[in-house]
């Protein structure tokens, strides 16, 4: 597939344009090549052939700080909650990632190209990992640490990895399917004890030397493999470049995260989401930021707030059931030490969550959009005007358009499905494939755009606006009815927590509009039928009447990914009895 610019060959050596103006001064690693973009896409100036983001950026920043030109925060700061700490530099993190990546390649024998899949839960070791396959060319597969023995093997098997790296956890369940699983050669543990079968890590990589020359890859060649579900179908492999994700960040300064090397970010997504490859590694990193993290065993309102309270954390970054569960908090005993700027992304947060947050904390939610396959595509950066329930305009260098069904360009206020424009230049930051699936791949475009199966509109200030994924649409009596609209009415009421809202058959409309809806803990009621009728006409109230939820079932919990998505096509399944 095309990449963004015509490749030719350079003369000199990659980055050699750079260097200088990022020795100069930190912030012109960025800066410099944000300038340059224009060029680029003009054809004036050649996009590098060969890129590596561990030598071309993290080493950098490692002369930087032995030059006393960065702040003395660490680039890696890690806690457990329990007191427990680990702090790296990046020289720290330099020379403990080249004793992993000998282990991998001179124990392991594991080269360039081949594969690896790491399901690690939120500890150091799986940022070495990363590292480390960055210096050798070694593919990286992350995976959540909720999966199953059958979710392994099935990856396993279609990615024909020749190594795992996981924790007690889980070694059971891939010893359970091993035997399954004819390319894998390495099992590595991440343990205080030993395991029959399988090498310790942490031993294995401390008793290597940190003598380690990085490899050379080209900008094309894969870094990362990420599997990604849809509503049907097994998960499909999205391969990400050097280029989609580490060079990606150097061309869009203002992007979505605009920091300086004294800055310090949180996310507490699961290291098996590619918005953790991004926020808690490529584009912190490229800043000089200190990346911050919390084990997290379990995300508990009282674990985020006193943490905020006690690190200088200056960016969080979290789903929106992260906020939608704060806010359901009394702040009057926090403060926040240095939070200065926060983001959600992975569906809408609800405006009434929102305000919320802004009259406790005093702090906008700035909202970021964006998929497996392309990254961040749209966001409310820095500076701008946050409309609540907008996920802002298009990132850098991507031209984001609402279309009809044969890919015309719709004008704004009319509905449609969100697209990025893919030809004839592909954009810098889009996957480069789904691995051996090419059937798929050509169906993820129409005409000259890319499609993320998700419908929304966009304002004549160029805001965009999620209606919902585009199977999740409801069709009542005629009306084209999008949940995200209803579930923001409902979750203003103080008696609701969390709602996710389906369609449901019905004999004379073919469907109507159903709610699942998760009370506050803080609302006691005894008479929950008079409760759905007082969240019916409250619904009536606040949108159009037609989009009310003429069946309302309460529940515990609404199933949710691992990235805090509401899984709505579960809960509609199960409505039209498909399960």
């Amino acid at each position: 597939m095309k990449m963004l610019f015509k490749l030719r060959t350079l003369k000199s050596l990659s980055l050699k344009f750079h260097h200088r103006a990022f020795h100069e001064h930190p912030r012109l690693l960025a800066s410099d090549l944000h300038s340059q973009y224009e060029s680029f896409r003009r054809g004036e100036q050649e996009i590098p052939k060969y890129f590596n983001f561990a030598s071309d950026v993290l080493d950098k920043w490692s002369e930087i700080e032995k030059a006393g030109k960065r702040p003395p925060n660490p680039a890696y700061w890690w806690v457990d909650g329990e007191g427990e700490e680990v702090k790296w530099s990046f020289e720290e993190l330099g020379f403990l990632s080249r004793k992993v990546a000998n282990a991998l390649t001179k124990v392991c024998g594991i080269q360039k190209g081949d594969r690896i899949i790491v399901i690690l839960p939120r500890i150091p070791e799986w940022w070495l990992v990363n590292v480390a396959c960055m210096r050798t060319g070694i593919v990286l597969i992350p995976g959540i640490s909720q999966l199953t023995a059958k979710d392994i093997l099935y990856r396993l098997q279609a990615s024909k990895a020749t190594c795992i790296i996981t924790s007690d956890t889980l070694a059971p369940a891939v010893d359970s399917v091993a035997s399954e699983c004819q390319f894998l050669k390495n099992k590595l543990i991440v343990s205080k004890g030993s395991r029959e079968g399988w090498l310790n890590f942490t031993d294995l990589y401390k008793s290597q030397s940190d003598d380690h020359s990085c490899v050379k890859t080209s900008i094309q060649d894969p870094v990362c493999i990420f599997f990604t579900s849809g509503t049907t179908g097994a998960p499909k492999m999205a391969e990400h470049s050097q280029g989609s994700l580490g060079f990606r960040p150097l061309l869009s300064e203002r992007y979505w995260l605009d920091f300086t090397p004294s800055d310090m970010i949180w996310n507490t997504a699961d290291t098996g989401w590619i918005l953790t490859s991004v926020t808690s590694l490529f584009d912190p990193w490229v800043f000089g930021s200190c990346v911050f993290i919390h084990r997290l065993p379990q995300i508990q309102s009282s674990t985020i707030l006193n943490t905020l309270c006690r690190y200088p954390v200056d960016a969080l970054v979290g789903a929106p059931t992260l906020f939608r569960m704060l806010v359901q908090n009394d702040f009057s005993s926090y403060k926040f030490m240095n939070l200065k700027y926060c983001v959600s992304g992975g569906e809408p947060v609800n405006p009434e969550v929102m305000e919320q947050w802004k009259s406790k904390t005093g702090l906008d939610i700035h909202e970021i959009y964006g998929q497996t396959e392309t990254g961040v595509i749209c966001c409310v950066s820095k500076g701008m005007k946050v409309k609540p329930g907008s996920m802002g305009k298009p990132a850098s260098f991507f031209d984001v358009q609402i279309i009809d069904k044969n890919a015309n360009i719709l004008p704004p206020g009319q509905e449609g499905e969100i697209a990025v424009r893919s030809k004839p230049i592909r954009p810098l930051g889009f996957f480069s494939k789904y691995v051996d699936n090419p059937k798929k791949t050509a169906e993820s475009e129409r005409g000259d755009f890319y499609l993320t199966g998700d419908r929304g509109t966009v304002d004549e200030d160029g805001y965009f606006w999620f209606v919902g994924r585009d199977d999740d649409i409801i069709i009542s009596a005629g009306y084209r009815i999008g949940p995200f609209e209803v579930e923001s009415a409902l979750i203003e009421h103080p008696a609701v927590a969390e709602t996710a809202v389906v369609s449901s058959p019905d004999p004379l409309r073919g469907q109507i509009v159903k709610a699942f809806v998760v009370l506050s803990s803080s609302f006691t009621c005894d008479d929950l039928e008079s409760l759905a009728r007082e969240l019916q006409e409250h619904v009536k109230k606040t949108t159009a009447p037609y989009k009310y939820p003429r069946k309302v079932e309460f529940v515990q919990q609404l199933p949710k990914t691992v990235t805090g998505k509401i899984k709505r096509n579960e809960l509609r399944d199960k409505e039209w009895g498909r399960v």
